[in-house]
């Protein structure tokens, strides 16, 4: 349910290393946000090019229950965004580590990445 190669947040973000474009990490919401969030309708990501904050909030998910902050994972420009989801925000729900991507993103720092939780980590969060 959390793959192993994947680095993950406490805001339950997740990051795959590397992403399709140089320099870049893939990063979408985890398996236990999604499934808390409920059916997912509309999806707010930043645009390419944007230059995000790490820690800051950098776009919306809206579902059938709420409205929750998708949050910068690491500072850095944005690269890439998942246009799937604007005609299918569901796939957030039905496949959140593989076509449910959110957006891609080169890191201002790669000391960054040392900062965030392998999954052992995270599931540990989870059962706290």
């Amino acid at each position: 349910m959390y793959p192993d190669d994947l680095l993950y947040t406490a805001e339950h973000e997740w990051l795959r290393t590397p992403g399709e474009h140089e320099g870049s990490v893939r990063v979408g919401i985890t398996h236990y946000a999604q499934d808390a969030l409920g059916d997912i309708v509309y999806a707010s990501l930043p645009e390419v090019g944007e230059v995000l904050e790490g820690g800051t909030p950098c776009g919306e998910l809206e579902s059938t229950k709420s409205v929750s902050d998708v949050y910068a994972p690491v500072s850095g420009e944005v690269v890439a965004r998942n246009e799937a989801l604007d005609a299918t925000p569901e796939l957030v729900n039905s496949d959140p580590y593989g076509g449910g991507w959110l957006f891609e993103v080169v890191p201002a720092e790669r000391a960054q990445l040392d900062e965030l939780l392998d999954a052992s980590a995270y599931v540990a969060t989870l059962e706290a």
